[in-house]
């Protein structure tokens, strides 16, 4: 049974997951667009993250980053960081993972659930799978820029 829990992304094979991930963003990507974070910054404070196991086995992370400033006002998050391991991909683990992500954002009472990830086709299974969920291109939010690599998404909860 595949088991999703709050983590710390410090962990030995998360830390090894989240290197393959920025690996990866960087040889799809130009520099100046990559936007995945490593491991000590996806431990700050206004970060939820988790990892989904399966008898321990890590098989997938994401994280929500609350977006508003003021402390207790949140009303938009961001997803980042969601990422399968190469022997779970095919086996729903990131829809997993994102259902539960936005379980939290609605409990948390948020209203917009937003998300940047590539334009080139090694991204087009995760615009497939945000869409699937709602998502819709959007406006870039925070301290995003238009860039030519990047899709913004956004869902209404």
């Amino acid at each position: 049974m595949i088991q999703i829990d709050r983590d710390d992304p410090a962990h030995a094979d998360v830390h090894q997951l989240l290197s393959e991930h920025l690996a990866d963003m960087f040889a799809t990507s130009p520099a100046e667009s990559v936007h995945a974070l490593d491991h000590s910054a996806l431990s700050g404070p206004a970060i939820t993250f988790w990892t989904a196991r399966e008898d321990g086995n890590l098989l997938g992370c994401g994280a929500l980053t609350l977006l508003d400033s003021a402390p207790g006002s949140a009303s938009h998050g961001e997803i980042k960081s969601m990422r399968t391991t190469a022997t779970a991909r095919g086996r729903g683990v990131a829809t997993l993972m994102l259902r539960h992500i936005l379980d939290d954002a609605r409990t948390r009472g948020l209203e917009r659930v937003l998300l940047e990830t590539g334009t080139e086709d090694y991204f087009a299974p995760a615009r497939r799978l945000y869409a699937r969920h709602g998502f819709t291109e959007c406006p870039p939010f925070a301290d995003y820029v238009l860039d030519p690599n990047s899709v913004f998404m956004e869902l209404r909860i």
